[in-house]
């Protein structure tokens, strides 16, 4: 039997959950107020719940009561993870329960993420007698350029049940590409690996009227900028893709003054570990060429972020059968990866497991022309909340079954 009825039951609930998220949003690895609000949630559940010592997590783990209780270490373990932080963007979207954070926005949907893990947690502990295992569900503060899986995965998340979890799900909404309420998926590489590049270009300054007495900074990193772009197109096969964007170039003070340093910052987003590797010497080695062919000097930090996200094509095989069991219709694969990146990546670096797309694009608005996750336009239908916390719940369960069946054999 299926989760839909019981977590359309929970929409009024779920709805209120999700507008206090956005009305109160935090950034980073410490959301006091966002796991306040968790904890009062979970309250009641009769869950095992935890906090997180280096950032405002919180582990809440389900008992299940079916069958043979059994030792801790002989019983099925899943993880189902949502993510809690926001973004700092200034929210412009005009509905009625927008952010009361000047600055900060839930503009990439973390606030229905946490939502309806709520309320699959609700759904899974009225179920309890229903699962021959345990669940594990984990609150992450600090997606959002913050490594906060990698800090609870430290901090010990995937042996909150007191075992390895056998599997790990996640779950992302998005505000355009796919139609309202379709869920995607995709078996192996899903979303890209993210690295940071910081470049400062050291020159010598001057006047603006007599540039050959000085070592223009400015036009060699304009020169790099676009370098970066023909270095993509002219040595990584376009098959398997590379994506340099620089978003930050900062130089001078006034037009008629050749400054000292320029720089620039940029996102690189590759899809195969080769790539990636072959990055992190060929960025340096062409930018300290074209300094150098200038008679300059240039300073490259390269820094690894988020990994790949690799989903396991027998669990997202698992993942869609429950979709369709909710939803007949309603789920399509992903043709290719997503150039964005994610640190459940760091869960299933560890544990088997998949990832899932859930588009909340208003119904009636053209997903390809809706504003983006990250926009401070971003707008999130509360109308698949319910859904969403269906499909948590019916992977834990289905989950725990199969397992539990495996066992028995």
């Amino acid at each position: 039997m299926g989760f839909t009825d019981e977590a359309r039951g929970l929409q009024d609930q779920l709805i209120q959950w999700r507008h206090a998220f956005h009305q109160d949003p935090e950034i980073g690895l410490e959301l006091p107020r966002t796991q306040e609000k968790v904890l009062a949630a979970l309250d009641g559940l009769g869950l095992e719940t935890s906090v997180g010592t280096d950032t405002t997590s919180v582990t809440a783990v389900l008992r299940g009561t079916a069958g043979a209780i059994g030792s801790t270490e002989a019983r099925p373990a899943v993880l189902l993870r949502a993510d809690m932080d926001a973004l700092p963007v200034q929210e412009r979207t005009g509905v009625d329960f927008t952010s009361r954070v000047d600055g900060a926005m839930h503009a990439c949907g973390h606030d229905l993420h946490t939502s309806m893990l709520l309320g699959a947690a609700t759904l899974l502990a009225d179920a309890r007698h229903r699962l021959a295992g345990d669940v594990v569900f984990m609150f992450q503060p600090g997606e959002e350029g913050y490594d906060g899986a990698s800090v609870m995965v430290r901090e010990g998340v995937l042996d909150a049940a007191g075992r390895r979890v056998d599997a790990a799900f996640g779950m992302h909404v998005f505000s355009s590409m796919e139609p309202h309420g379709r869920f995607v998926t995709r078996p192996g590489v899903m979303m890209s690996a993210s690295d940071g590049l910081f470049v400062r270009v050291l020159g010598a300054g001057g006047h603006g009227s007599a540039p050959h007495a000085a070592k223009d900074p400015v036009t060699v990193s304009a020169e790099m900028v676009l370098a970066l772009q023909t270095m993509v197109t002219r040595q990584f096969n376009m098959f398997d893709p590379v994506v340099v964007t620089v978003g930050r170039l900062a130089a001078g003070t006034k037009r008629n003054v050749i400054p000292d340093t320029a720089e620039f910052d940029a996102t690189i987003r590759t899809f195969s570990e080769a790539n990636r590797d072959r990055m992190q010497s060929a960025i340096p080695r062409l930018l300290q060429g074209i300094a150098h062919a200038h008679g300059l000097e240039v300073e490259v930090t390269y820094m690894p972020e988020y990994p790949l996200t690799i989903t396991d094509a027998t669990e997202t095989e698992f993942a869609e059968a429950a979709i369709e069991e909710l939803f007949e219709g309603r789920h399509s694969r992903l043709a290719q990866p997503l150039s964005g990146s994610e640190d459940f990546s760091r869960v299933l670096a560890e544990v088997p497991g998949s990832f899932v797309g859930l588009s909340a694009v208003p119904d009636g608005v053209d997903p390809a022309t809706s504003a983006f996750n990250h926009s401070p336009f971003a707008t999130f239908d509360d109308a698949v909340l319910a859904d969403g916390a269906a499909v948590y719940a019916q992977l834990g369960l289905n989950k725990i079954e199969q397992l539990a069946q495996s066992a028995a054999r």
